[in-house]
Formats: C-alpha cells, sequence, structure tokens
C-alpha cells in the first residue's frame, strides 16, 4: 500500500503544524515589539525622545521603535567641601533623520544638572575615534586625541545649561564624561 503526501491524514497534520508555527512566530513578535521586553535597568515602560532641533526651531517628539538604553544616575557620594564631579553632567543621545546621503545621525545633549547650583568647566568625554560626516562647531565639541573629547573649548558650562550637537556616522558613539573642573 502507498500512502500519498497530500493524504488527508497528512495534509490534517501539516495545517495544523503550519497553524502551529504561524502562531508561535506570531507570539514572538508580539513579544519583540511590544516593548514589553526588559530593559537594562529593570523597568519596563518605553520612553519618548524630544530632541530639539535650534537651526531650525522645532520641537519634536520621537517614538523609537525600538527601546532607548537609559542609564539611571544616583546622588553622588560627595566628599566634604566637594562642590560637585563628573556625575553632574549628563550625556543623552539618540537617533535623529539621516543625511540625504543616507548615513545616520544623532543629537546629543550634555547637560549640567548640579544640584549644588555650580559650573562646570574643563568637561572632557571618552568618545572613541569620533568622527562625524556632519561638521560640529569645535567650539562646542571636539576630539582631541583617542578617548578624549573637549565639551564647550573647555569653558564653564553653567548650572542648568544645556550644550546640543548632532553628528553623522554609520553608528552612535558611546559617550561618557571622563573629567570635570569645577568652577
Amino acid at each position: 500500500m502507498r500512502v500519498s503526501l497530500f493524504s488527508p491524514m497528512n495534509r490534517r497534520f501539516l495545517l495544523v503544524l503550519s497553524l502551529f508555527s504561524f502562531a508561535v512566530l506570531f507570539l514572538f513578535l508580539v513579544a519583540l515589539f511590544s516593548g514589553q521586553g526588559k530593559n537594562i535597568n529593570g523597568s519596563f515602560d518605553l520612553k519618548l525622545l524630544r530632541v530639539r532641533f535650534h537651526q531650525r526651531n522645532i520641537n519634536t517628539l520621537f517614538t523609537p521603535h525600538r527601546k532607548l538604553l537609559r542609564t539611571v544616575m544616583a546622588e553622588p557620594n560627595r566628599i566634604r567641601g566637594e562642590k560637585c564631579s563628573k556625575a553632574d553632567i549628563e550625556i543623552n543621545q539618540g537617533p535623529t533623520a539621516p543625511l540625504p546621503c543616507g548615513i545616520p545621525t544623532y543629537t546629543v545633549e550634555i547637560l549640567n544638572i548640579c544640584a549644588t547650583g555650580c559650573d562646570i568647566s574643563g568637561i572632557h568625554v571618552t568618545c572613541g575615534w569620533f568622527s562625524s560626516a556632519h561638521l560640529i562647531n569645535p567650539n562646542i565639541f571636539k576630539r582631541l586625541s583617542y578617548n578624549d573629547c573637549l565639551v564647550n573649548d573647555g569653558k564653564p558650562l553653567i548650572n542648568g545649561g544645556v550644550i546640543e550637537f548632532q553628528y553623522a556616522n554609520t553608528f552612535s558613539y558611546p559617550l561618557s564624561v571622563s573629567s570635570v573642573v569645577c568652577s
């Protein structure tokens, strides 16, 4: 007796198998894109990214299609008499619209969040071999050497002040504060 691949029993089995596979794939995609995956800091929320374009005076609100990693900053342990620390400088960055040639762009915000009201100067940032296809004003941000970039030409960033710039590269650079000088 010869059993055909397309017999009624085999067709039902293949139909059930394909429906089960489709359901598993669908549930996986829903879980992946629903924003319910656990973030690195333990929260389950999807944050909105607000980007300001000073050149065009446009405020734009983006909802990223994937979660952005956020760092949770604890209040720094201050030594008696210490006015500020590198924890008082916060760096945020996120993707923005690409250049017309297709190169991705990123907007960076550097904020002085000093709770004691201090101005902070000499802000150095670890930045790898930072480079950009889009020209950045060197008075705002420039690479001095490997993994050493200077913010605001070394001048003080006033308390509550923000410096913003955009750079264009095929990938984003991880930026973090390496040293500051309390003014």
